[in-house]
């Protein structure tokens, strides 16, 4: 398993603290790095391979079925298509909040791991299960009792047809967020342990699942939004079962014990000082998305949809950014554990520089291809000539931004330096996504064009603060370095 081999391959280094084991620089080398700090690297180039392929994949796999999930429920009419995007983006903002809370818990995991305290790692990951899955409830709850309010208050008055398809498929999405929970607990405590390898395998089980079911419930069955709901609360149920049993292997570094559940406030608490911030900056964030497609619907069906295909496709261009967004917390985060300032430094540079290559070349891939993607929606011309326009915004920004604009905060979260960059995110997507949005949108008359370019202001402001904020060193202090 990967994390014991990590573990075994930290020798008797458990961190700079310990400055003595690290041996005398000759005052005379001008090597940055001596051979025996090479030696201790807590990760491997092999570990990190372990690490972030599995995780790519998985990353792309699941817009491809995303992708797939638009192109069938396309065949339904642009009202079906409009009423799961506009819920879709309701859907990003829980998946996100239940994302943060396990990243939170996640990063806690990782820091105990690094620090080789074991047993309190396990603590921290049944406690960690418990947190997020009542969240997950509670807001089940919520979105299914107050449904069509949430919709109007939202997106304001839209189409009735755009309407009556949202509510079937918010009612459906809603039932599937407390196994969501369940699901993004156990992948944290498995990526904590550095193991990729078995969330991708599950992923890879519940997506394919979630295809077919797709397919034979809308091509079949003939059915409308319900056949692509459906088969997806059927995956996450059979994806969170999946990985609970397997975290239930007392052969594996961190597992669930079969011993009755206490709670321990004393964990719970340092998974929410890092989850809570991390969740309400998600969760505002992707509630400030909202609020631009609220704008956008109010453009009409052919800007709604484009936006929502836009959406598909720029998530497969970001993709490899999305998974080492996941990859950084475990690395950073055990690094952090271990005391070891220089090895966050390190491991910073490597995997900022390793998502600019990668995430460069996937976006290339997309824009040579991008006509032919676009031709298998099947939507009208003038939906496929904004949707292509939208997309060109975004991925000729993103290749020179995004890695900065949402890596390097999530390096400086698994450092425990969460709620500046809460405050960052969250003045910086309202004050230029929505506000800017708004008046480039509707004053301007720029339409979907003018708030996709207030979004791309909202990244260089979050650059200039990130940037900022790593090289001050601030962060030091927050993560005990």
């Amino acid at each position: 398993m990967m994390g014991n081999q990590i573990l075994k391959g930290m020798g008797s280094n458990p961190g700079s603290k310990n400055k003595a084991s690290q041996g005398p620089i000759h005052p005379g080398c001008l090597v940055p790095f001596t051979m025996e700090k090479i030696m201790n690297r807590l990760f491997s180039d092999k570990d990190l391979r372990r690490l972030i392929v599995p995780l790519i994949f998985e990353q792309m796999l699941a817009m491809m079925v995303g992708m797939a999930d638009t192109m069938m429920i396309a065949t339904r009419g642009e009202a079906a298509v409009s009423g799961v995007s506009l819920v879709d983006m309701i859907n990003y903002l829980i998946f996100s909040i239940l994302a943060a809370l396990a990243q939170g818990g996640a990063v806690v995991t990782s820091q105990f791991i690094g620090a080789r305290k074991i047993k309190e790692a396990l603590k921290s990951s049944r406690q960690l299960l418990f947190t997020v899955l009542m969240s997950g409830l509670f807001i089940c709850f919520i979105f299914i009792m107050f449904r069509r309010g949430i919709l109007k208050i939202l997106f304001g008055r839209i189409e009735d047809d755009v309407m009556a398809n949202a509510i079937i498929y918010l009612i459906i999405s809603a039932s599937a967020y407390p196994f969501i929970a369940i699901y993004n607990s156990c992948a944290a405590v498995f990526r904590s342990m550095g193991n990729s390898k078995i969330t991708f395998r599950v992923s890879a089980v519940i997506n394919v699942f979630n295809i077919i079911g797709n397919a034979f419930c809308i091509f079949v069955l003939n059915m409308g939004v319900a056949g692509v709901a459906l088969p997806t609360l059927a995956a996450w149920i059979l994806g969170s079962l999946m990985l609970y049993i397997l975290l239930k292997n007392p052969n594996r570094q961190l597992y669930f014990e079969s011993t009755r559940f206490t709670l321990d406030l004393g964990h719970i608490k340092k998974i929410l000082r890092i989850g809570i911030p991390g969740g309400i900056e998600s969760g505002l964030f992707q509630l400030g998305r909202v609020l631009v497609v609220s704008i956008i619907s109010g453009f009409g069906t052919v800007q709604i949809a484009a936006n929502g295909v836009a959406n598909n496709l720029d998530a497969l261009g970001s993709m490899i950014g999305c998974a080492m967004n996941l990859a950084v917390i475990t690395v950073i985060g055990q690094c952090v554990g271990a005391g070891d300032e220089e090895q966050v430094k390190y491991y910073t540079k490597k995997l900022l520089r390793f998502t600019y290559i990668t995430e460069g070349a996937v976006i290339a891939v997309v824009m040579v291809l991008l006509d032919r993607i676009l031709f298998i929606y099947g939507l009208n011309a003038e939906t496929t000539a904004l949707a292509k326009k939208l997309v060109l915004i975004h991925n000729g920004c993103a290749f020179f931004m995004w890695p900065l604009a949402f890596v390097l905060p999530n390096i400086l979260r698994a450092a425990n330096d969460v709620v500046f960059t809460m405050i960052v995110s969250i003045c910086s997507m309202f004050f230029f996504r929505v506000f800017f949005g708004h008046v480039l949108g509707n004053l301007l008359g720029m339409g979907a064009v003018g708030v996709w370019i207030a979004m791309i202001s909202d990244w260089v402001c979050r650059i200039s603060f990130f940037v900022a904020r790593f090289a001050g060193g601030r962060w030091k202090k927050l993560a005990g370095l």
